[in-house]
Order: C-alpha cells, then sequence, then structure tokens
C-alpha cells in the first residue's frame, strides 16, 4: 500500500431485539458508539462493572437455585 491509497472500512447492520438494545444502552458509556461498546464488550469488560451496570435490569430464572450454587462453588475454592 502506498501512502495515498484509502483505507476501507467495512460495515455491517445486525439486528436485535429491542430488550437486547435497552441492555447495552444501560452499559454503553456516553462518549462511545455502539461499535466500540461491542468492541469492548468482546474485549472482555471488567466484570464488576458489567454487574454494577446491569444491577436491576436483568431478570435470572431460578435465582435461588443459581446462587445456591455459587455459594457451593466458593465453599469448593476455599477447601
Amino acid at each position: 500500500m502506498n501512502a495515498h491509497t484509502q483505507r476501507i472500512k467495512t460495515v455491517k447492520t445486525i439486528t436485535i431485539k429491542n430488550e437486547v438494545h435497552k441492555k447495552l444502552l444501560a452499559v454503553k458509556r456516553k462518549d462511545e458508539s455502539f461499535s466500540e461498546l461491542l468492541e469492548r464488550l468482546a474485549e472482555g469488560m471488567n466484570s464488576l462493572e458489567t454487574l454494577t451496570k446491569l444491577r436491576g435490569r436483568v431478570e435470572f430464572k431460578e435465582k435461588e437455585k443459581m446462587l445456591s450454587e455459587l455459594y457451593a462453588l466458593r465453599t469448593e475454592r476455599r477447601l
């Protein structure tokens, strides 16, 4: 490539449910595009930050069962 060659960016259109869009908006930063958000999420966002931003926005099915399993795993790790 020479100095005068332009870099062409490929653009993709994706379709997501309204519920997913709302969840993405909840974790999107003010100065961030959706492409930047998706890139950040794909690269691995800080788990604590993700959980903090999703608190109260996500419904868990079988919440008590999930918590019991988490507590059991924590106990196993500590042994």
